[in-house]
């Protein structure tokens, strides 16, 4: 049952041909009065946002809930449109999803409550549309000319309103900026310039910005990438990369706001623990992969974009794998795809147009049986899966040439594991057929086709051939070697269980020195703490009594403190207690005052029972219900800088050893350590 509604957001285009207005919508569900209970609600709100394009005749309807929507999330999409054969007639969709991560337990009882609602509404919406538009027959209204812009439009009735609370008293889960919202952000379209959510340049979503560097958005669109910035802004200090980069990953999931967080999110933790960003700056690929490796830039196709030339046919992929590992070539792979950005945003400012992708061509002459060495393909098989999993939609065009018949053995056990999106970029041509109409003069100009396809341009990429088999390595070689380059890495991962947080200790020789610390919440909520005592707690014990050290995939779990210490006398607390959520990225200092033992712990953070009721918090319920939610996990690296190097002045933290992403031209400005006594977030 509607109760009320707030506006929290209005925009209006210049000419008044888009009209956008969100609303907070409260609610009154049919359900028993023991979940609400339960629940501890007794309304439930959700997000409504209309935008009408009278210049187009659209009409999209979007909604969405707020109240527990770390629990339940619902989507339901409206749209009304011309029919595309008779435009006197209006063409009405109506599209819900609905996905029950946990309620309680109650979760096929609100499945049920929740599907016979929206049956129900369904029923009733044709009912409300033929009661309206009788009604605007009664007033005389039949007709409604077709939109004509206007100049006489004032540019000051365009609004954006921050909302009253509906109803203060109740208590309502905070999840607006879990879910990207912000009451005072103000939607913006490509018809009108926007103000900068930042103090950076790159962060104006005015038309001019967007035809220059993003291309095409739709208003919807543009939506979805302001609102996924702001939540990064806001979670994932230091750490924001480029929209261009945020956009690959929201077109990635068809703009689905979770999805592509989940996974972007995902994608920044794993560059920031491989230091992904510094791979072009400080790894140099060995002198086999220079020789052997048959695979390079060459100019560019006709839409502008990057153009890599990779002769797999050539290539001896046993060779390469005996000689250097998975880890070295995956390293490899890597590069090229920071190449391949690099030179999207060189292309980028020399055509004056946005691109954001690359376009590769793979000549397969030469490919046979021994390119289906079971572990070749394994490596193969683990390098897709990374650069799908981290490099989203960068590729452009896969033209694949002289195709021989062992390919279709290949592509069966390749294909799988790729997207369904990049799998239609693809172009396969079998003997000399793209040398015909529809083929590679289609795509690339002429003066720059690779002379070994019979073109006039000398191409630089290596040749390839065998790698000699004096320069294999042994299985335990490569063993040693692979778990050297993929764990060059100067972060450290722990596992922070209910009851055993994880904790470091750090002597501090000289007061006045600097401990700084950069640590990313990879799951769950925690509670950073820092403690200073006189004398070294015991070493870690492998046993189940006092202190002990616990290993898991996940990380290790140290605990420090033994059980019998007293805060205030066996130690003591020299900062307030940081709760950091998950996703959360934090760093910060802490100028010691005496010298001694400095322990810095990562606790599980337990949510504490509501005060205005007797009855548990539905957090409280949850963590009772999930096992899974007990354990949080960390991502850290700590350092300390002498008071010699100090020297009294913060801006002397900067020289500290940061992993922060440089996707961002931004990034550096975040590292900046703040006073002895805070936290930056």
């Amino acid at each position: 049952m509607f109760v009320a509604s707030d506006t929290v957001n209005e925009f209006k285009s210049e000419n008044g041909a888009i009209h956008v207005i969100e609303r907070r919508c409260k609610l009154d569900i049919d359900a028993p009065r023991l979940l609400k209970k339960i629940a501890g609600v007794d309304y439930v709100y959700f997000i409504q946002k209309n935008s009408l394009n009278r210049q187009d005749r659209t009409l999209h309807i979007e909604a969405y809930n707020e109240t527990f929507s770390n629990r339940v999330i619902i989507n339901e999409h409206c749209c009304y449109t011309v029919h595309p054969d008779n435009e006197d007639w209006t063409c009405f969709e109506q599209s819900a999803s609905l996905d029950i991560k946990s309620f309680f337990g109650f979760e096929s009882t609100v499945e049920k409550i929740a599907m016979k609602q929206y049956t129900s509404n369904i029923k009733k919406g044709k009912e409300i549309i033929e009661y309206y538009l009788k009604q605007m027959e009664d007033e005389g209204l039949t007709f409604i000319p077709r939109w004509i812009p206007s100049v006489t439009y004032n540019s000051e009735n365009c609004t954006s309103r921050t909302a009253r609370p509906v109803s203060p008293a109740i208590n309502i889960p905070d999840t607006a900026t879990k879910e990207g919202l912000n009451n005072k952000e103000v939607l913006n379209t490509s018809s009108s310039p926007s103000e900068p959510t930042t103090g950076t340049p790159d962060d104006k979503l005015d038309a001019d910005y967007i035809k220059r560097y993003l291309g095409d958005l739709m208003p919807l669109q543009e939506s979805c990438l302001i609102r996924l910035r702001q939540w990064l802004q806001e979670t994932h200090k230091g750490k924001i990369p480029k929209d261009e980069h945020i956009l690959r990953f929201l077109r990635a999931r068809d703009f689905n706001i979770d999805k592509a967080r989940e996974i972007l999110c995902q994608s920044l933790t794993w560059r920031k623990q491989h230091q992904v960003d510094y791979i072009l700056d400080t790894w140099n690929p060995p002198q086999v992969l220079q020789d052997y490796y048959a695979g390079g830039w060459h100019h560019h196709d006709k839409d502008g974009r990057p153009l890599y030339v990779l002769r797999l046919g050539q290539m001896d992929t046993k060779g390469l794998v005996r000689a250097l590992g998975e880890e070295a070539l995956l390293r490899y792979v890597l590069s090229i795809n920071e190449e391949g950005l690099r030179r999207c945003e060189e292309n980028t400012k020399v055509f004056g147009r946005p691109i954001s992708s690359w376009t590769c061509l793979v000549d397969l002459e030469g490919l046979n049986m021994r390119h289906l060495w079971r572990p070749g393909v394994k490596a193969l098989l683990r390098i897709i899966e990374v650069v799908e999993a981290n490099y989203p939609e960068t590729l452009g065009r896969l033209l694949i040439l002289r195709a021989p018949r062992v390919f279709p053995v290949l592509w069966t056990l390749v294909s799988p594991f790729i997207d369904d999106n990049t799998r239609k970029k693809f172009l396969i041509y079998a003997g000399n057929d793209y040398q015909g109409p529809g083929g590679l003069l289609d795509y690339i100009d002429k003066e720059i086709i690779p002379d070994f396809l019979s073109g006039e341009c000398m191409c630089e990429v290596p040749e390839g051939g065998l790698v000699p088999k004096s320069l294999y390595r042994t299985a335990e070689e490569l063993e040693n070697e692979d778990l050297k380059l993929w764990t060059e890495t100067i972060y450290q991962s722990a596992s922070v269980f209910k009851g055993a947080p994880h904790e470091i200790l750090i002597q501090i020789v000289e007061a006045s020195s600097v401990i700084t610390w950069d640590f990313d919440v990879c799951k769950g909520d925690i509670v950073f703490n820092i403690y200073h005592s006189k004398r070294a707690p015991q070493p870690p014990k492998k046993d189940s009594l006092g202190t002990h050290s616990i290993t898991s995939p996940g990380g290790n779990n140290v605990q420090l403190i033994d059980k019998i210490w007293q805060l205030g006398r066996d130690y003591s607390m020299v900062e307030s207690p940081l709760t950091c959520k998950e996703g959360e990225s934090v760093q910060g200092s802490h100028v010691t005052r005496w010298p001694g033992f400095y322990i810095l712990q990562w606790k599980f953070h337990s949510m504490p029972a509501c005060a205005t009721t007797s009855l548990p918090r539905m957090d409280d319920v949850l963590a009772s219900l999930q096992v899974s939610s007990h354990k949080c996990k960390v991502m850290y690296y700590t350092e300390v800088i002498g008071s010699e190097d100090f020297r009294g002045s913060m801006t002397s933290l900067e020289s500290s050893h940061s992993g922060f992403s440089q996707l961002s031209a931004a990034t550096t400005s975040s590292s900046q350590s703040h006073s002895s006594s805070m936290v930056s977030r």
